[in-house]
């Protein structure tokens, strides 16, 4: 089995045409690009992350996916995604 580390990026999208807003939650390799949730946010954005996988990301080579936080300097926190593909 192989894996791959990936990080929680959390990108507000402005649609130009329609003006309409949202948040989406994306995986990205590079740390440096890892969203940075407060303590009182990040179990959300877990849990929200791991009711879509095992719904839409999970099948062919991708077999599931392992989440943990990593505090940062200022009390924050990145969550590391590892992806574990087949």
């Amino acid at each position: 089995m192989t894996t791959n580390d990936l990080y929680f990026v959390v990108l507000p999208l402005i649609h130009i045409g329609s003006g309409l807003t949202e948040q989406t939650l994306t995986l990205l390799p590079d740390k440096n690009f890892a969203t940075e949730f407060y303590q009182d946010e990040v179990q959300n954005y877990i849990d929200m992350f791991e009711n879509r996988a095992k719904k839409y990301l999970s099948g062919g080579h991708v077999s599931g996916y392992n989440l943990q936080t990593e505090p940062t300097e200022d009390g924050r926190f990145l969550v590391r995604v590892t992806q574990r593909v087949a």
